[in-house]
């Protein structure tokens, strides 16, 4: 069993930054494909990125390539992302997810934490 808790959430302006983490207990992180997710009220849990088990494969939703970065260390069982030149569409509730393999859908996930909100609003 894993257990994912999801950090780093808050209120920034338009064109800021912000760095998520999630620590991850239970388990053996380096087993895992770890993904972040975002969910707005009303509308299905989006994909947002992904990073193989070494790190060395990593994938982004259009709607982010260029400007978030997703990063892990299998040492401290920590998965980060790193939210540049965010817009006000970005808001959201964050998930940081994991799973055995890779996929695109929430369903084929193992392991959820329970999420940052995130809010980019001037």
């Amino acid at each position: 069993q894993v257990q994912l808790v999801e950090s780093g959430g808050g209120l920034v302006q338009p064109g800021g930054s912000l760095r998520l983490s999630c620590v991850a207990s239970g388990g053996t992180f380096g087993n895992y494909w770890m993904y972040w997710y975002r969910q707005v009220p009303g509308k299905e849990r989006e994909f947002v990125s992904r990073i193989s088990w070494g790190g060395g494969g990593v994938f982004y939703a259009d709607s982010v390539k260029g400007r978030f970065t997703i990063s892990r260390d299998n040492a401290k069982k920590t998965v980060w992302q790193q939210m540049n030149s965010l817009k006000p569409e970005d808001t959201a509730v964050y998930y940081c997810a994991a799973a055995r393999g890779v996929t695109m859908s929430p369903l084929g996930m193992d392991y959820w934490g329970k999420g940052t909100r995130v809010t980019v609003s001037s």
